[in-house]
């Protein structure tokens, strides 16, 4: 028997819709969930916003005001895809009114944020699920199980990446995403936090690290209106960006393991080159989201001129099932949300917690806030462990 669960979405720019398609999709590629989502109603203070999304998708209301979600008795699961400053508020309330909440990253500005949020939830004992969709990838998974079977050796050093053009363009608006009040630390919270979360899902706790971060666009144009994405505002108001287009980092993990992540937003030439290179003392392991259902894998005991292999993702990997009947067959970005969903739901359905977690969003933002440690002060810092 399938049940029908109420569920809205808090905020409805490009991220909303992307949870909403899912929402859409989740039961055709996981037929045996026993939750089905019903898409209840969609907030977004943006007037019009919320009418057009429930003719476009089917809400059946809509309102202005998030509280309005909060108080729905209709309404048992929630998607947070709001903009950064109002994780902290409205995951906490939410949890607190016994919704079950699938949130965006980074989840609040800083790491006590997404501890409020993981506290509430676990208070409330609802479910919560944090929006780390690159390690849905069934290649991310299937190279996280050859660095745990031990077939690269002992892992030595690893290198993730996260370049992007973003916000490259100089008449890219001023919004939200470029205060440090609202957007916290830029690109740190934007791309960093999936680094930080690919690095830790991969190779295990950060204990310390060292960064340097840098603006490189130091001044953008006022939006005149109510903006949505990465939109342009050339001719207004200039007024200073906040926070970070760049970051480069040392990293050392409790295995021993060495790494580096760089993250960048206005790397021009650059469209989503996201990914990592994992070395081991027999092989190694790359990836490139590019290429999302590919491996470059090295393993044998050649050492020297081994050659590295294409490997292609198959049934057999992840969630890859759900989506393609044989290897070499493409799946999406959108796809990596509907696994999201279909492990959110199932939290929800077995009570039990599936895919990337509140706990998780509170050890990337932990990791985050040591960048910003360290960028400040210049000296190697440590990542607070663990609660």
């Amino acid at each position: 028997m399938v049940d029908a669960l109420g569920v809205a979405v808090v905020g409805f720019g490009w991220m909303g819709r992307v949870h909403t398609q899912a929402y859409a999709r989740v039961a055709h590629h996981f037929p045996g969930l026993p939750l089905r989502p019903e898409l209840i109603t969609v907030a977004d203070e943006v007037p019009g916003r919320g009418e057009e999304a429930a003719a476009r998708f089917g809400f059946a209301s809509t309102t202005r005001d998030w509280r309005d979600v909060a108080a729905d008795p209709r309404v048992r699961a929630v998607s947070v895809t709001a903009p950064n400053f109002l994780h902290r508020e409205i995951g906490v309330a939410l949890a607190e009114a016994g919704k079950h909440i699938w949130i965006e990253k980074p989840v609040g500005l800083t790491a006590e944020d997404a501890r409020a949020v993981a506290d509430a939830v676990a208070k409330a004992g609802v479910q919560g699920a944090v929006g780390f969709n690159y390690r849905n990838a069934p290649a991310v998974e299937a190279a996280r199980e050859l660095i745990v079977s031990g077939s690269l050796g002992t892992v030595t050093h690893a290198r993730v990446r996260l370049f992007s053009d973003y916000a490259a363009h100089p008449d890219a608006a001023l919004t939200w995403r470029y205060e440090r009040e609202r957007g916290g630390s830029g690109v740190l919270g934007d791309l960093a936090s999936h680094g930080a979360d690919l690095a830790r899902f991969l190779l295990g706790d950060i204990t310390s690290l060292i960064a340097d971060t840098a603006i490189f666009l130091p001044e953008r144009a006022r939006p005149a209106g109510a903006t949505a994405g990465h939109s342009r505002a050339a001719g207004g108001e200039l007024g200073p960006v906040e926070n970070e287009d760049y970051v480069s980092c040392l990293l050392r993990f409790a295995s021993g393991a060495r790494g580096v992540l760089e993250a960048c937003r206005v790397s021009v030439g650059e469209q989503n080159n996201y990914g990592f290179e994992v070395h081991g003392t027999e092989g190694a392991v790359f990836w490139d989201f590019r290429r999302m259902n590919e491996l470059g894998v090295s393993r044998g005991t050649g050492y020297q001129d081994q050659p590295v292999s294409t490997v292609y993702v198959g049934p057999g990997d992840g969630e890859f099932g759900a989506f393609q009947p044989g290897a070499a067959n493409a799946m999406g970005y959108d796809d990596l949300k509907v696994i999201e969903a279909y492990r959110f739901l199932r939290s929800v359905a077995e009570g039990v917690p599936y895919g990337a977690t509140l706990a998780d969003a509170v050890r990337s933002a932990r990791v985050l806030d040591a960048m910003v440690r360290s960028a400040e002060s210049g000296a190697w810092v440590t990542v607070d462990p663990p609660a």
